[in-house]
């Protein structure tokens, strides 16, 4: 598989971008057109639902790339990251060796590539790779402080040591992008390697504008008046904000209701949509989200929405 060629300019990487639905700030744009030019990993920081994620799958599916993903967690070790031996099938080779002439022979055999057990690190840097794949590194931010210093001979050389088997190189760098929701702050000797850029929550008019590629159906009307509400949403002091996937899960939520526009009983009816805590639900649902509903419709009938 050839993989198509990388764009050219900044603007070539926002205009393809949208062409497979992702809106993408300026900002944005150039820090993957550099990444993808330079060859260094790109570290997306911002909160939950911004499109972080969304971005390594863009580009795996506007690159006709393979995209392998590896989610971090508390816990993540190199077996479950990078490889492992298969100790079951190095065992029963073992037995079926034993009393053979074999035996001797194997236990100089026993650490050969065909007993490794590859995961998303090494996937991703295999030299046998016909094309170099996107690598997405999700949710760093949720692996142990260790994870971190092992990534750097991954993301400095694109290599990795195995203590039985020598250096695996990539012939062909892979594309990677590591993802934070700032849970923790991630170690400056990792940051260096990285080129870098915070992911914000959209502007009314680019939210709109991802509302439109992501549900058409939804009318223009209730798209506006959606995204005006959600926009209100942000600015109160909630635990957790919701993002653009809420919005895009909300919008066909309605859809599905068959409301053509917000109202008071369809909004609270709602709400578990938007918000995944009940103290922010608390916080909103009655006199909160009558309020904002009543700004909404206030904007849409001066013809300012």
């Amino acid at each position: 598989m050839k993989p198509l060629a990388l764009p050219n300019s900044i603007d070539a990487t926002a205009d393809q971008l949208l062409a497979h639905g992702y809106v993408a700030q300026r900002e944005l744009a150039a820090a993957v057109f550099l990444a993808l030019r330079l060859q260094r990993p790109l570290l997306l920081e911002g909160e939950p639902g911004t499109g972080k994620t969304e971005i390594a799958k863009t580009l795996a599916a506007m690159l006709e790339r393979p995209l392998i993903r590896l989610q971090c967690y508390e816990g993540l070790d190199l077996s479950a990251a990078a490889y492992e031996w298969n100790y079951a099938r190095q065992m029963l080779e073992i037995r079926l060796a034993e009393g053979s002439t074999q035996k001797a022979a194997l236990s100089e055999d026993l650490f050969a590539p065909r007993f490794l057990i590859p995961r998303a690190l090494l996937k991703a840097i295999d030299p046998a790779n016909p094309v170099a794949p996107v690598l997405l590194i999700d949710e760093l931010d949720r692996a142990d402080e260790p994870f971190e210093a092992y990534l750097l001979e991954v993301l400095s050389e694109f290599q990795i040591t195995i203590p039985e088997l020598g250096v695996i190189r990539a012939t062909q760098p892979p594309i990677v992008i590591i993802t934070s929701n700032r849970t923790r702050e991630i170690h400056d000797a990792l940051r260096r390697r990285c080129l870098y850029h915070w992911v914000d929550f959209p502007c009314a008019e680019r939210e709109l504008e991802i509302l439109k590629i992501r549900v058409p159906d939804a009318p223009e009307a209730l798209a506006r008046q959606i995204v005006a509400f959600i926009q209100g949403l942000r600015r109160l002091d909630l635990y957790k904000l919701p993002g653009v996937a809420e919005t895009i899960e909300w919008s066909r939520a309605l859809l599905a209701l068959n409301a053509w526009v917000l109202d008071p009983a369809t909004l609270q009816s709602t709400l578990g949509v938007l918000l995944k805590y009940q103290d922010d639900i608390a916080r909103v649902q009655g006199s909160e989200a009558a309020r904002l509903l009543e700004q909404v419709q206030a904007t849409a009938l001066s013809g300012r929405g």
